[in-house]
């Protein structure tokens, strides 16, 4: 089923892997580093079901973009694919976090701990979404 240009089953799929990693990632392998680096906040009075949920939605458009971007290059397979994926979140993701995380005088190792999940996450997605066009 293709949308604008975009296989949107392969957004979902990639988006699906995207979140299922950040829940291993966040959940298994990195929780308690992390959960000491964030300070809890009673701003998610709404559970977890929706944090998740909300989670969710912001990988669908950020694999939407993603696709998008895959779809411009011409590349078809899963290395040049995540690649791309790569790239996009070295340029479009790492920087501002790394300038949030600096302006919010968070410590270094909480960017290293979320940086490396969305180069990770963005470069499955880009593979994804290159072989799945």
């Amino acid at each position: 089923m293709h949308f604008l240009g975009a296989n949107l089953l392969a957004v979902l799929v990639a988006a699906i892997v995207q979140w299922v990693l950040g829940w291993i990632w966040y959940g298994m392998l990195f929780k308690k580093p992390w959960q000491e680096l964030v300070p809890a906040s009673g701003q998610n009075k709404g559970g977890a079901g929706g944090v998740m949920a909300l989670i969710f939605v912001a990988n669908l458009i950020l694999c939407y973009a993603l696709v998008k971007i895959v779809v411009l290059t011409g590349w078809t397979t899963f290395p040049r694919g995540s690649l791309v994926g790569a790239v996009c979140g070295l340029g479009f993701v790492a920087p501002p976090m790394f300038a949030q995380h600096i302006a919010e005088k968070q410590p270094f190792k909480l960017f290293g701990i979320n940086a490396l999940y969305w180069l990770i996450a963005m470069y499955f997605a880009g593979g994804i979404l290159a072989v799945w066009q």
